[in-house]
C-alpha cells in the first residue's frame, strides 16, 4: 500500500491555518517523512555532523507545497536520486544563514513560525535572529494529532514490522541455552530482523536475564554474561518496515521455574489483558495505564512495575500520547500503541510481555500474533 502524502499535507495545511501558523519547519525526521516521504538515514549513536547541517529540512506555508532546503553533504549520500518538488540547494561554501533568512522573509515574513520537535537549536536561533519579532511555537501540537490515527497503509506497515518480530522470537527461542551469552543472542536477534526484511533495529535490542540470587537489574539491557539455569531471559526488540517501527517483548525461562516466577509471569499476562480490554475509543491513556498497573499492584508487586504501561508508535518508536499516568489524552479508533507490563525485582524475578496494538471499539487488537504462553527451555 502507498502512503497518501498529498492528503496528509492538505490536512496539515488546514491545521496550520486553524492554528494561526504562517510557516513551519521540519528537519529530516518522522514528521518530514510523514508529510512528504522524505527519507531518513538509519539512526546512529550521536550526531553525524556536516557543513550547514542545521539548515536541512523543509519549509511549509499553508496552501503551498513544501520548499526543501538541502545542504550539499546531505544530498550527496542521502538523496542520490534527488527529490521531487522545489529544492533550494546549499553548497558547503554558501552562506547558509543568508539563504535561510531569504526563505524566511519571502512573502513579507511570517508572524508565527512552528518548528518540529527534532529541529536543531541552531535552526531555532537563526529563525529568531532573522525574525526577532516572530512568535516561535512547537509544531508537535499541530502535527502529532494528525499522526496519531493510522491509515490502512500505515497499519499494514506496522503489522509487517510486528510479524517480523514474531518470526524472530520463534527462531531465537531454541537458541536460548545455558552457556550462551546475552550478547550473542542479541546479535542474532538483530541479524534475524534484517534477514527477514527489517530495515534496521528500531531501538537498541535488549536481552537480560534476571532471577533468584542474581542482583542484575533490567536497566542493564544486555551483557556479555553467559546464561545460567534458574533465570528468566527477557527480550525487548523491534524493527522498521517502510519507515514504521515495531516494539515487542517476551520472557523465556531457563530450566524449570519456581512458584514465584510462575505467579509473576501470569500476572504480567493478566495485566496486559486488562489493558487490552480497557483500551477502547473514549478511554484515556492514563485510564489504560491505571487498569493495567492495578493487576500487579493488587498482587503486591506494584513497586516492581517501575515504568509506564506503554506508548504510541509509528514512524517513531515512542510517540505521544504515552500510556502513562500523566497522559490524559483520549484514545481514538486507529491509534497504535504498546502495552508492556513487567515485574523486574533484582535478585528475585524478572518477566515482561509486550505487543503492538491498534485501538478498536472492542478493545486493543494485537498486531503481533506470537503466543503469550509460558516458555521454558
Amino acid at each position: 500500500m502507498s502512503m497518501d502524502h498529498a492528503g496528509r499535507r492538505a490536512r496539515f495545511s488546514e491545521a496550520l491555518t486553524a492554528a494561526g501558523i504562517d510557516l513551519a519547519f521540519c528537519p529530516p525526521s518522522g514528521d518530514l517523512e510523514y508529510l512528504t516521504g522524505f527519507p531518513r538515514r538509519m539512526a546512529s549513536f550521536g550526531n553525524n555532523e556536516y557543513a550547514n547541517q542545521w539548515v536541512a529540512g523543509a519549509l511549509f506555508r499553508p496552501g503551498a507545497e513544501p520548499v526543501y532546503v538541502i545542504p550539499q553533504g546531505y544530498a550527496a549520500f542521502n538523496l542520490p536520486g534527488g527529490i521531487d518538488g522545489e529544492v533550494v540547494a546549499v553548497a558547503n561554501t554558501d552562506d547558509a544563514a543568508a539563504v535561510f533568512a531569504g526563505l524566511l522573509r519571502e512573502h513579507g515574513g511570517p508572524r508565527t513560525v512552528a518548528v518540529s520537535a527534532r529541529t536543531f537549536g541552531a535552526t531555532a536561533v537563526r529563525i529568531l535572529e532573522t525574525l526577532p519579532e516572530v512568535h516561535l511555537v512547537d509544531l508537535d501540537t499541530v502535527l502529532n494529532p494528525l499522526r496519531r490515527v493510522k491509515s490502512a497503509a500505515e497499519l499494514d506497515a506496522l503489522e509487517r514490522a510486528s510479524l517480523i518480530c514474531d518470526t524472530v522470537m520463534a527462531e531465537i527461542t531454541p537458541r536460548v541455552a545455558v552457556g550462551v551469552t546475552e550478547l550473542e543472542i542479541a546479535a542474532e536477534v538483530d541479524y534475524l530482523m534484517r534477514k527477514h526484511g527489517g530495515r534496521t533495529s528500531s531501538f537498541d535490542t535488549g536481552v537480560f536475564a534476571m532471577g533468584p540470587g542474581d542482583g542484575r537489574d533490567a536497566s542493564a539491557r544486555v551483557s556479555a554474561n553467559a546464561l545460567v539455569p534458574g533465570l528468566g531471559v527477557s527480550f525487548d526488540f523491534g524493527t522498521v518496515v517502510d519507515g514504521y517501527c515495531s516494539d515487542f517483548g517476551r520472557t523465556v525461562h531457563l530450566g524449570e521455574p519456581g512458584e514465584e516466577y510462575r505467579r509473576v509471569y501470569d500476572l504480567v499476562i493478566a495485566a496486559q489483558a486488562a489493558g487490552m480490554a480497557a483500551a477502547v475509543p473514549g478511554a484515556t491513556a492514563a485510564e489504560v495505564h491505571r487498569v493495567t498497573r492495578q493487576v500487579i499492584v493488587d498482587a503486591g508487586y506494584g513497586d516492581w512495575f517501575r515504568h509506564r504501561t506503554g506508548h504510541c508508535i509509528g514512524l517513531d518508536t515512542h510517540e505521544r500520547p504515552f500510556i502513562s499516568e500523566e497522559d490524559h489524552t483520549v484514545l481514538a479508533e486507529g491509534m497504535t500503541f504498546t502495552i508492556e507490563p513487567s515485574i523486574f525485582w533484582p535478585g528475585r524475578v524478572g518477566a515482561r510481555v509486550e505487543d503492538l496494538f491498534v485501538c478498536t471499539p472492542n478493545g486493543a487488537r494485537s498486531l503481533n500474533r506470537y503466543h503469550r504462553e509460558m516458555v521454558v527451555v
